[in-house]
Parts: structure tokens; C-alpha cells; sequence
């Protein structure tokens, strides 16, 4: 198989993550936090390692809450259940996000009454400053979230510009890094960032069944899932003076072990090169082909490792299953759980796209047995 779904996750993992979380399996497979035994305490040590070396990574400060969940998924849903937010306030999100933002939002929203604002967008389907400047001016922000890097064009956002402007209303910044984290820059501090929420399985290149959220510049978050943590045990108020009160129920050390691994491993700098030199390369090759419609140019600066196109005279999905089927090559199609973009992309008429995702384990030579089978098409 030709793997290109790694915006799904990536595959395969580096073996030293593989040989990590088989160790762990066998020999750390213990309920951190439950007991005063010596394997329960040494359990609670790789936790511990792996959020020092979390907040390293996106340069958070050394006393930052780093909680670890099951996805960043139940990250997103704890942190935006979590926040305080009232009648009317103003919560602005650009229209890249994903379910795991969208439909948590329109939860939230739908409850509370809140208004939900899309950021503005150029021609070129580009954040647009300048009206995102005006926006905030006229309806001032509560509460901005916004994907780091787009799933289904591979966009990167310039989060960095657009935080900028809402601490200028002292608004609340959350990050969704699931597609950026170990391939874009990424600093708290730098970036104006209040909360950023992670996933293990994809650029981090860890397992499946870890994620979570950084909470930087005291931020406080109400409970909104709640249980067991090993501590305080007869109160039944959540903990929340410490990251455990976010953690309830029995850790996934294997995963954390696995994830740890990784961050040892992984240079974004490095992987950040690779895969846009193999997603020009891409690009340019799709671009020679009179038949396909492709959503990225070569001509843009800010975008990295995923690219989404279509075939004329196809559906996205009759695309993807002759690729698998006849010629062993994964990719994605349909709508890529992004509900708001793809209105922009006008992509209806094929039901989606398909989606090219690049990872580290990629080479030119995947890239040229697509272009072999598309042409064929």
C-alpha cells in the first residue's frame, strides 16, 4: 500500500515508538496516580516527563496545566465547554475548522445564546486581515479558535497575526494544532496563544489514544467531565486546582510512553522541509494534468503536506476507491469533517474532494505512481 492519508494520522510511526510502547506494555502498564506502590509512582514519572517536555516543545512556561486526554477531540470539547462564556458573547472561528471545533461550538452556542462569527476570507480563500481587523472593532471578541493548519487545503493560518489582534480586546485564543504540531512553528508565547489543543497521533508521529490541552496565562476552565483521579477522593467537588481535576479515569501510560518517544525523535524544522518540497513536487504534477481541479497552487507560499483535488467527470469517492482498489494507493475523500470550507470550494458537484495527506514515510516516487494512476484515468 501506498499510504497518503497521514492528515488522517500518520503512518507508520518511527520504530523507536513502536519498541517504546511494547516496553511500556509489558512492563508500566499500571493505574498512575492510584497507588503508593514503587510501579504506580514510576508510572506517574513518565507522565511527568512527557508534559515537561510538551510545554518545552510549544514553549509554554514551566508552571503551565498541560492535560492529557484520550483525543484532541475530548480536548477541544473540555476546553470549550469549559470556558466561561455568557449571553452574547462574541466568538469568532475561521472557516477552516473542524467537527471537533464546529459541532462543539454550535453546542455551546445553541445553549448559551452566543454569537458565532467566521472570520473573513480573500479571493484566494486567505484569512483577511484587514477585515478581521474592522470585524473585531464593530463586535468585540470573547473568544477567538482557530485551526493552525487547514485539513483539507493544507492553509496554514496566520494565527499568529489574527491573536494578535483579538488580545488587543483581551479575548481568549485557543490553537488547534491536530494537523501542525511537529511540522509548523509553534510557540505559546510568540504566538499569542491561551490554550492550545494537541493531538499525539498525527505530525507528532505518537500513537492513537493521547491528546490534550495547554492551558497557558491562567485560563480557568469549569469541569465538564467528571470521575475518579486518585486524589481527594471523599470531596465530590472536581479538583481543579491541579491538571488532575482534568484528568479523570485511568491514564493511557502506553500511549503517553509512545508519545514521549516521539518528541524525542521529531525535528519540525526537518519534516517541515521534507514535506514541502514533496508537496510542491505534488502540486506541480497535479498541475500539469488538464483534468484535474485542483485546490492549491504552486504559486502559495502557506501551505504544507496535505492538497486536495478532483477529477473531472468523477465523484470524490469513485476517485478514492479506483485508487485503492485497482491501484493500492490510499487517500482521503468526501468532506473531511470540515463543514464550513468546502462551501468556499465549491466542490459540491464531486461531493467533497479527495485529499492527498504527505508524511514523513513519503517519498517521490508515491507521488509519481499517483500521477500514473490519475493519468491512466
Amino acid at each position: 500500500m501506498i499510504y497518503l492519508d497521514n492528515a488522517a494520522t500518520t503512518f507508520p510511526k518511527p520504530e523507536q515508538v513502536y519498541k517504546t510502547m511494547d516496553n511500556a506494555n509489558r512492563n508500566y502498564a499500571f493505574n498512575s496516580g492510584r497507588g503508593s506502590y514503587k510501579a504506580s509512582k514510576e508510572v506517574v514519572e513518565i507522565y511527568e516527563k512527557l508534559k515537561s517536555n510538551l510545554r518545552k516543545f510549544v514553549n509554554a512556561s514551566f508552571d503551565t496545566k498541560v492535560v492529557l486526554t484520550a483525543s484532541i477531540t475530548h480536548a477541544l470539547n473540555q476546553v470549550i465547554q469549559g470556558i466561561d462564556l455568557r449571553e452574547g458573547d462574541n466568538v469568532y472561528i475561521s472557516p477552516y475548522e473542524h467537527n471537533a471545533v464546529a459541532r462543539t461550538l454550535n453546542y455551546v452556542a445553541q445553549s448559551k445564546n452566543l454569537n458565532v462569527i467566521q472570520l473573513p476570507l480573500t479571493d484566494t480563500l486567505k484569512i483577511d486581515i484587514e477585515k478581521t481587523k474592522l470585524l473585531f472593532a464593530n463586535q468585540k471578541p470573547k473568544l477567538v479558535i482557530c485551526i493552525h493548519m487547514s485539513n483539507v487545503t493544507g492553509y496554514i493560518l496566520p494565527v499568529e497575526k489574527i491573536f494578535e489582534e483579538a488580545k488587543k480586546y483581551n479575548a481568549i485564543t485557543v490553537l488547534d494544532t491536530a494537523q501542525s504540531l511537529g511540522l509548523v512553528e509553534t510557540n505559546m508565547k510568540k504566538q499569542n496563544i491561551d490554550i492550545l489543543a494537541f493531538a499525539g497521533h498525527k505530525s507528532l508521529y505518537g500513537p492513537f489514544g493521547i491528546g490534550g490541552f495547554i492551558l497557558e496565562n491562567n485560563i480557568e476552565l469549569k469541569p465538564v467531565f467528571f470521575g475518579g483521579t486518585g486524589s481527594d477522593s471523599l470531596n465530590l467537588e472536581m479538583p481543579l486546582n491541579s491538571e488532575v481535576g482534568f484528568e479523570p479515569s485511568s491514564h493511557n501510560v502506553i500511549a503517553a510512553a509512545g508519545l514521549n518517544e516521539a518528541l524525542k525523535i521529531i525535528s519540525p524544522k526537518e519534516n517541515f522541509k521534507k514535506e514541502k518540497e514533496l508537496t510542491e513536487y505534488l502540486v506541480s504534477k497535479l498541475e500539469e494534468l488538464d483534468e484535474v481541479k485542483l485546490y492549491t497552487s504552486k504559486q502559495d507560499e502557506d501551505y504544507v503536506a496535505v492538497v486536495s483535488f478532483n477529477v473531472e467527470g468523477y465523484k470524490a469517492s469513485e476517485i478514492g476507491y479506483i485508487l485503492d482498489n485497482d491501484y493500492d494507493i490510499a487517500v482521503r475523500t468526501g468532506y473531511h469533517c470540515a463543514p464550513y470550507i468546502h462551501e468556499y470550494l465549491k466542490d459540491a458537484p464531486y461531493a467533497g474532494t479527495v485529499r492527498v495527506g504527505l508524511g514523513q514515510f513519503n517519498t517521490k516516487d508515491d507521488v509519481d505512481e499517483l500521477i500514473e494512476a490519475l493519468e491512466d484515468l
